[in-house]
């Protein structure tokens, strides 16, 4: 942030401009300015995942008053970060356009300084979680290697007669258990007993069930690429869209068509509190689970909410396409006779499904993730954003090539006034209502972590119950 600070505030690193028009800027200069956005990707790339994981590891699972704080903990952390998101819309962005890119940017980075040393404060206090095993993710490599080397193997017909360290082995090493669940079996053969010739021990249950893990959360992860994909509207079309209607406030004031975009941000804002308090309590008491709903519950609910938002998105989009015909205008900067509030339904559902898919999508796969890789689980969640917004740029122009051939008039053309822009949100939500479909069959097919939650007593935490331990384990 210095170095990006530094590059829109030294008149040597940016290029130099008259009556509003600036001169080509130099390779020194592009050079700066990429690093510094480089860097700041590179850092953000080492913080985001782990950032989220390592604030959840300060609540302790085997203290029930903690454990049940942990189920608010990324309603709110998504919450502080919604709320630096508007402070960013709204104040950063006036400041960078009427006091100065150098001040804007410098803003941010006195707070970034200054969070770091509150952050480095509360060093002594925090609660680190010692690695137990060398390398976590090696599991992932050896479980389907070993399957494959026995895959001439018969497996047993009762899952327990797989290879598993003794209960105990678990408490000594303060590592959890997690118990066998009957998905994706072929990996069983990675703990076939008599399997390994070369002398070493096969995989246990654990290793295998946590290789399961993965797999299983990489499958929700493909069918939530599509939604990834949705939200990246906001940003592009939805904003375009909105720059041809009618912004005007009044008799002087024109409304940004970009600071709708913070309407999902206020939305958000209001429904994270309400699902915290309100929808939470409310469905504990039906449901007895502690977090109210299950986590892929939760994230079914908001897509149907999304799957509802992008309907209305085509709804109005074939009103203002009405209105276009009526009043004859063709012209890319002739404005549309509808207000811009048209479109507010679309941004503020769109916020209330982010409340049930960000946050629960965040909070699924660090919850879902094996043992000592919940950083990995958080990587999913920031995986998908970036790749639903590169599967975005890359279906904008797809359709805009596909149904612009010859004499065809594009989808999404230069000029939405005279396109079909009805056309492409249709598809969209087709493969909206379509991935909905998906998501719903990998849930039925998804199976819960099964874990000891107690690694002190021969006994397991289910909803801060004790039971004796069983086959069963626990499903949460």
């Amino acid at each position: 942030m210095t170095m990006l600070t530094t590059a829109v505030s030294l008149k040597s690193l940016k290029p130099t401009c008259r009556d509003g028009v600036c001169n080509k800027a130099s390779t020194i200069q592009i050079a700066f300015f990429y690093t510094s956005l480089y860097t700041i990707a590179i850092g953000a790339g080492g913080t985001k995942p782990n950032i989220s994981t390592f604030g959840a590891d300060q609540f302790d699972d085997f203290n029930p008053h903690e454990k049940e704080l942990k189920v608010s903990f990324f309603n709110w952390w998504m919450f502080s970060s919604f709320l630096g998101a508007l402070f960013a819309t709204l104040g950063l962005v006036y400041i960078q356009e009427n006091l100065g890119w150098g001040l804007g940017y410098m803003i941010p980075t006195v707070g970034l300084l200054f969070s770091l040393f509150v952050f480095y404060l509360g060093t002594p206090i925090y609660r680190h979680k010692v690695r137990k095993t060398k390398s976590p993710a090696r599991d992932l490599i050896q479980v389907p290697i070993t399957a494959i080397k026995n895959r001439k193997l018969q497996l047993p017909d009762n899952p327990s007669e797989l290879h598993e360290h003794e209960p105990q082995h678990y408490i000594n090493s303060g590592k959890r258990q997690v118990y066998y669940t009957p998905i994706f079996r072929f990996l069983d053969k990675a703990a076939v007993k008599d399997g390994n010739s070369s002398g070493r021990p096969p995989c246990t249950v654990t290793q295998v069930e946590g290789t399961k893990l993965v797999l299983g959360m990489l499958l929700i992860w493909l069918v939530t690429l599509i939604p990834s994909t949705i939200w990246a509207q906001i940003n592009t079309l939805f904003v375009k869209q909105g720059t041809t209607l009618d912004r005007s406030l009044g008799s002087s004031f024109q409304i940004p068509a970009a600071s709708l975009g913070s309407f999902v941000t206020l939305s958000m804002l209001i429904s994270v509190p309400m699902y915290d308090r309100y929808f939470v309590p409310f469905m504990r008491r039906k449901t007895g689970n502690p977090r109210g709903i299950t986590l892929l519950q939760r994230l079914g609910i908001g897509f149907v909410i999304q799957v509802i938002a992008i309907a209305i998105a085509y709804a109005v989009e074939v009103r203002r396409m009405h209105v276009i015909r009526v009043h004859q205008i063709v012209g890319p900067k002739q404005i549309v006779p509808m207000n811009i509030f048209w479109l507010l339904p679309q941004y503020v559902l769109l916020g209330v499904a982010d409340v049930f898919n960000a946050i629960g999508l965040l909070e699924f796969f660090y919850d879902q993730s094996p043992e000592e890789m919940q950083s990995l689980g958080t990587t999913f969640f920031t995986s998908g954003i970036g790749v639903g917004n590169f599967l975005n740029s890359l279906l904008v122009t797809m359709v805009d090539k596909i149904t612009g051939r010859g004499e065809n008039k594009s989808w999404i053309g230069d000029n939405l006034n005279d396109c079909h822009l009805d056309y492409y949100y249709g598809f969209l939500l087709v493969i909206s209502t379509l991935n909905l479909g998906a998501f719903l069959w990998a849930s039925s097919k998804y199976v819960y972590k099964r874990e000891t939650k107690e690694v002190n007593e021969d006994c397991i935490g289910i909803e801060n119950k004790a039971l004796e331990i069983s086959p069963l384990g626990l499903q949460v």
